[in-house]
């Protein structure tokens, strides 16, 4: 008796699969390139990389400084993964590779800086390591306050965030490490507040014994310990994070703010790139 044959997956039809894949996430799609030629076919289709696409990707990529060239939809997602310039240079745009999420960093030209048009307090200069033509540099304030929104439509809904400040110290920073900087960020009518350090140098404190300079290192420890200090990332920047926020999709504007206007001491030797808001992994 002849044995009956076992039907396997790869005899659905290519378009079949791809839309089995479109319930999976892109890094699994692409994973599955490797089970059979058919999966092979079915992981590249347009069909489907068109599903992992964010239902406004015309759009975004209208915004574009440079035209978008792709020869496939996956190109497409792929080159959006890099990274691309939109809005005259003032915002950079991105996907999420593993999961197709939006991504925003606001440069530092399309945040409220105050005094940030004054040449003797902030000047800005050209950074071959930014991402945007240019950054700022602190010059000297004792009232810094900076602010930046996004409007909620513009991210991917149903999604976890965090908005991190992205930036660097010259030598001879100071006065960014006490008293801490007030850091929120406000989603409708929800304000979620906490204090963070924008530089931490312990140690020339620890060469005085006075009960002032005890605090200020009791507070700067703390802080490193629950993590309200810049830390270094992969491409030489370093970022302190302002807040976490849940996007639900109803839209809105998501304002994050950093503020130090209680200390009386001069502040100097920051750098702002932007604010980057991207999805919790």
């Amino acid at each position: 008796m002849e044995e009956e044959r076992v039907a396997d997956f790869s005899d659905l039809p290519g378009n079949c699969i791809s839309h089995a894949l479109s319930f999976t996430m892109p890094l699994d799609a692409c994973r599955s390139a490797v089970v059979s030629s058919v999966f092979r076919t079915a992981s590249e289709s347009d069909a489907l990389w068109e599903k992992f696409l964010p239902p406004d990707y015309l759009e975004v990529i209208s915004r574009s400084v440079s035209p978008v060239e792709f020869s496939s939809k996956k190109d497409l997602y792929l080159r959006l993964c890099d990274s691309i310039l939109v809005d005259e240079g003032k915002m950079r745009f991105s996907l999420e590779k593993s999961s197709g999420k939006k991504c925003y960093t606001l440069s530092s030209r399309e945040l409220l800086i105050i005094w940030g048009d004054a040449p003797r307090c902030w000047r800005w200069i050209p950074m071959r390591s930014s991402r945007f033509r240019e950054a700022v540099e602190l010059l000297g304030v004792c009232w810094l306050e900076i602010h930046g929104k996004i409007n909620a439509s513009m991210l991917s809904p149903k999604t976890d965030y965090v908005a991190c400040l992205l930036l660097k110290t010259v030598d001879g920073a100071t006065g960014l490490d006490y008293p801490p900087a007030e850091l929120f960020v406000k989603v409708g009518g929800r304000v979620l507040k906490k204090n963070g350090y924008l530089h931490v140098d312990i140690s020339p404190m620890l060469q005085l014994r006075n009960l002032e300079t005890l605090t200020r290192v009791r507070s700067l420890t703390r802080a490193i310990e629950f993590a309200h200090v810049p830390h270094a990332r992969n491409d030489g920047w370093m970022e302190i994070e302002l807040g976490r926020f849940f996007n639900d999709g109803e839209g809105g504007d998501v304002e994050m703010s950093i503020m130090e206007v209680k200390g009386r001491s001069l502040k100097k030797g920051l750098i702002i790139e932007g604010i980057e808001i991207r999805p919790l992994n």
